[in-house]
């Protein structure tokens, strides 16, 4: 049996109101996946619904505290698990990944879970989630097919990573969590993931045949970090 660990995109579930078509095929990927006797771990982040009351919140009171505008984020992620485990029903645990750092005892073959405490986006929760299932892999289903070496939307020279290195992944990222940010991973996570001797494996979400072919062990797009 393999445990697999997912940071789902919230932008993937509602990216502009809710991808039903998405979901519906997600659940059949993901169900033939755990029938071959393997374990998913989703944790579900808040996208753009995430990012639409944190941008209102900032316009209404520009000194709004980040710890607040996490806080809504994390609400928004909770919202969306709930949708995910919903989708799963009998197949997913009895409740949602309260604190990602600690396995819950089930039988079921998937674990939804959420945004955990401010300071970092889900991100972090799937690699504490990956370290407390046994899990060495986290797969991130992003909004883009590869990790490039500089931003693509500043540099037109910009290269695409098939393998990174974490040294050169976390110049990229930076050191700072900032609430709402377009990163490739999370900063705070990807040091965590680098200390423990995880990979990264960043792939676009929306493309589901990609991400069934890496699950089945076939040839792939996407980055892998480690």
């Amino acid at each position: 049996m393999k445990t697999v660990v997912m940071s789902l995109g919230g932008s993937l579930i509602a990216p502009d109101g809710l991808d039903e078509k998405f979901l519906k095929s997600f659940r059949k990927i993901i169900l033939d996946y755990i029938k071959k006797g393997n374990k998913v771990i989703l944790i579900c982040g808040g996208g753009n619904t995430c990012r639409r009351y944190q941008q209102v919140a900032k316009i209404v009171n520009p000194k709004v505290k980040d710890r607040d505008l996490d806080w809504m984020g994390i609400a928004t992620t909770k919202l969306n698990a709930e949708l995910v485990s919903g989708i799963f029903g009998d197949y997913a645990a009895e409740s949602i990944l309260s604190d990602p750092g600690k396995p819950i005892k089930t039988n079921r073959k998937i674990v939804v879970g959420a945004g955990f405490l401010p300071g970092s986006s889900s991100d972090k929760g799937a690699v504490l989630a990956a370290k407390a299932f046994g899990a060495k892999t986290v797969i991130n289903l992003s909004n883009i097919v590869y990790v490039y070496d500089k931003d693509p939307k500043k540099y037109p020279d910009a290269k695409p990573q098939k393998e990174m290195v974490w040294r050169n992944f976390l110049k990229l990222v930076g050191n700072k969590w900032v609430p709402g940010a377009h990163v490739p991973f999370d900063p705070v996570a990807s040091r965590l993931a680098q200390k423990w001797g995880m990979e990264l494996v960043v792939m676009k979400g929306s493309d589901l045949a990609n991400l069934s072919n890496f699950l089945q062990g076939k040839h792939y797009k996407g980055s892998i970090v480690k």
